[in-house]
């Protein structure tokens, strides 16, 4: 997968959209960009813990799994049942983006297709167990819960399939 250098497109962005949220502090309050950046560097010791080990983790992941294995089942050729089985790992992942993000990487280097990659991150984006039940289940209840994800359970798969269509993979 492609990446740029550290000055990549993002960085310049989120860089830029940091500054010029620092200036607008700055005119309403001097002080509330030191308070700002204080709570944004708060923020970096609740996620280095997690990030680390969920880079290594995908590291590693990356050198058990064989690629030719990933190809194999997810590659270009893999057809309509690796959009099906990589909605179903979608759904089925645990933890964050810091846990889902790296794997996709993982997966994408070791020759994993675009549309079983796009179903995976549907399905993670649209049916993380840990979300509905830790927020949407206690908050909005299991009958919310199922009506959503009646409603959505074909987004993943039809992803997949568009992206495959649309892109000759």
């Amino acid at each position: 997968m492609p990446r740029g250098g550290i000055f990549d497109v993002s960085f310049l962005i989120l860089s830029s959209l940091a500054v010029v949220f620092a200036v607008v502090a700055y005119v309403k309050d001097p002080s509330l960009p030191l308070i700002g950046a204080r709570n944004g560097l708060a923020l970096l010791w609740f996620i280095i813990p997690r990030l680390v080990p969920a880079l290594i983790l995908a590291g590693m992941l990356q050198v058990v799994i064989p690629q030719e294995t990933v190809a194999r089942y997810f590659g270009r050729r893999s057809g309509f049942g690796a959009i099906c089985m990589a909605s179903v790992a979608g759904v089925i992942t645990p933890g964050g983006p810091m846990v889902s993000v790296p794997l996709l990487v993982v997966l994408s280097n070791s020759g994993m297709a675009l549309g079983p990659l796009v179903a995976y991150m549907t399905a993670w984006s649209l049916f993380g167990m840990q979300r509905i039940i830790a927020w949407e289940a206690p908050l909005m209840g299991w009958h919310f819960v199922a009506v959503r994800t009646a409603a959505s359970l074909i987004f993943p798969i039809v992803a997949g399939w568009l992206v495959t269509l649309y892109f000759n993979e």
